[in-house]
């Protein structure tokens, strides 16, 4: 067994060990009972909508990835690049040892065009991840100043504020400093991000009121984004146990139930889980698709 096997098994163990270790943890804290009752009683009309929802952002997101190709003279036909996103998504979530999602993307694409530089290709996959991060940390700032988050510290709303602010401006610096060759990008994928974010709120939304929710929806909302950010560290599969602690936790500062929160963030790794099965059939046919695709028109 090479180097890289035995890494990618040690990685999976890791991370398998890390989700399983957070969701004991996490049931251990909470009214299983009421979680369970919550599970029962979703309303799968609605969880049908959120699942549509999470889909039209992740159309969207793949839309943004294509922007972000475009100064390296990349343009991929939108039937190839949606394939290829979901391909990405089932990788992610079902391969968490592998070469992972990005990895995969950044290999077909340097196989494809081979005159693009690997360092440009993996700088697309980090600035797809960059753009989305910076529109979760403004929204989850602005969700935090209408929920009912409270401190002992007078100033604390005037630097969410601020921080909410600079977000766009630093985002502007570090592509123009880090990554110049996609400068050009920063307007067309910037407001592509932000539809990203209010579908998965959208999602999650439509989620609340599957589970007839009727506690503050911004309080959940809130915890729903800083939990989006801390499940996109790579520590998880698919965020699993991350997103749980996130909720355990932020209920002594927010007005929600445990039991139920808890519950919302099991339905969403669900949307999730079904949305990137929809990517397992397009493993076995996107190499034929590969070979039909030519470049788009400028």
């Amino acid at each position: 067994m090479n180097k890289k096997k035995i890494n990618a098994i040690l990685k999976l163990v890791v991370k398998l060990s890390l989700t399983s270790g957070a969701l004991i943890f996490v049931f251990r804290k909470i009214d299983v009972d009421e979680f369970k009752d919550s599970i029962l009683d979703t309303s799968i009309p609605l969880f049908f909508l959120a699942f549509l929802a999470f889909n039209l952002s992740k159309i969207v997101a793949a839309v943004r990835f294509k922007q972000f190709l475009r100064p390296l003279e990349i343009y991929l036909e939108d039937k190839y690049n949606l394939m290829l996103s979901y391909v990405g998504m089932f990788y992610n979530l079902f391969l968490p040892g592998s070469i992972g999602g990005d990895g995969y993307k950044v290999f077909v694409l340097k196989q494809q065009y081979k005159e693009a530089k690997t360092r440009h290709l993996v700088s697309v996959s980090i600035l797809d991840r960059v753009s989305g991060l910076a529109f979760l940390f403004i929204l989850g700032c602005l969700l935090l100043l209408s929920s009912t988050f409270q401190v002992d510290i007078p100033w604390i709303q005037w630097v969410i504020l601020t921080l909410a602010i600079l977000v766009l401006p630093v985002y502007y610096l570090f592509i123009k400093v880090l990554f110049p060759v996609f400068k050009s990008a920063f307007i067309p994928t910037s407001h592509l991000s932000f539809w990203v974010q209010i579908g998965q709120l959208t999602s999650a939304f439509c989620l609340l009121l599957a589970l007839n929710i009727q506690d503050p929806f911004v309080d959940y909302l809130t915890l729903f984004m800083i939990s989006s950010v801390v499940a996109v560290l790579p520590f998880t599969i698919g965020g699993v146990g991350a997103r749980e602690l996130v909720f355990l936790y932020g209920y002594q500062y927010l007005q929600i139930q445990e039991g139920k929160a808890i519950a919302f963030t099991i339905l969403f790794f669900m949307v999730t889980a079904l949305s990137s099965l929809v990517g397992l059939p397009f493993v076995f046919t996107i190499d034929r698709e590969k070979k039909e695709q030519q470049p788009e028109e400028v």
